[in-house]
C-alpha cells in the first residue's frame, strides 16, 4: 500500500539499485540458485539472504566456517555471471521518470549498491536507466550492507550530513544500513514493508519533488 505521508527537508537522495532502480531479481535467483545447489543448500533458505549484500557477505552468513579468501574468490565468479546474464533485467515502474525529476530538479543523488561497477552499469543499461553521476560501488567500500559505510560515503560524496538525506532501498539489509547511517528511508517493494522503512511503497511511480522556501525539497507519494 503507498503511503500519502512526504518527507521534508531533504538536501539529497541515495539510490540503491537491484529490485529498487531495476528488477533484477529473476537474474539474482537464478545465479544463486545454481550456487546453492553446488553447495548442497536449500536454494529457497538461501534467497532469503541474498538481497542487499555483497556476495562474498552471503556467503559468510551461509558458509561461516569456510575461509573468506574462498569467498572472495567466488564472489568475483558470481559478478561476472550475473555481470552476463542480462535476461529480464527491467527497470522498476517509475524509475526513469524519478531519476529525470531528480536530474531536472537538480537535487543531488547518488547510486549506493553492492554490485561492481561492471555490474551496475551493465544492468542499468538494460534497464535503459541513467548512471548517477556520483557511485558507491562495491569497489568503494571495505564492508557490505547492512554496514552503513556505503551510505556514509555517499553521503559525504555528496557533501550532505546522512540525517539530511533519504535512501531508497529494498532490502532489509540495505534498510538496516541505510538507518544505521542516520537516514530516513523509502522502502521499494514487497520485501521492504517488513523492515520498518520511513515510508514504504510498490515501486517508484507517482513520487513527486517539491522544492520548498529554505532550499530542500519535500518528496510526496501519490495515493
Amino acid at each position: 500500500m503507498r503511503s500519502s505521508e512526504p518527507i521534508d527537508a531533504v538536501k539529497a537522495v541515495l539510490l540503491d539499485m537491484d529490485g529498487t532502480l531495476v528488477d533484477s531479481d529473476a537474474a539474482v535467483e537464478r545465479t544463486w540458485r545454481g550456487w546453492a545447489t553446488t553447495h548442497g543448500l536449500d536454494p529457497e533458505s538461501v534467497l532469503k539472504v541474498v538481497h542487499g549484500r555483497q556476495g562474498y557477505a552471503t556467503m559468510a552468513a551461509l558458509l561461516p566456517d569456510r575461509p573468506m579468501e574462498i569467498n572472495y574468490a567466488e564472489n568475483r565468479e558470481m559478478l561476472a555471471l550475473e555481470t552476463a546474464d542480462l535476461d529480464g533485467v527491467v527497470p522498476i515502474a517509475g524509475a526513469a521518470a524519478f531519476l529525470a525529476a531528480l536530474g531536472s530538479g537538480a537535487v543531488p543523488h547518488a547510486l549506493v549498491t553492492s554490485a561492481d561497477v561492471a555490474l551496475a552499469t551493465a544492468r542499468m543499461g538494460a534497464a535503459r536507466l541513467p548512471m548517477p553521476r556520483v557511485q558507491v560501488t562495491a569497489e568503494s567500500v571495505s564492508m557490505s550492507k547492512p554496514d552503513p559505510e556505503g551510505f556514509l560515503k555517499g553521503a559525504a560524496e555528496l557533501g550532505y550530513a546522512p540525517a539530511d538525506c533519504v535512501a531508497f532501498e529494498d532490502s532489509g539489509a540495505g534498510i538496516a544500513a541505510a538507518q544505521a547511517a542516520g537516514m530516513r528511508v523509502v522502502g521499494i517493494g514487497p520485501r521492504a514493508a517488513a523492515h520498518g522503512p520511513t515510508v514504504s511503497l510498490p515501486d517508484l511511480d507517482g513520487i513527486r519533488i517539491e522544492p520548498l522556501p529554505d532550499g530542500t525539497v519535500r518528496l510526496s507519494f501519490t495515493a
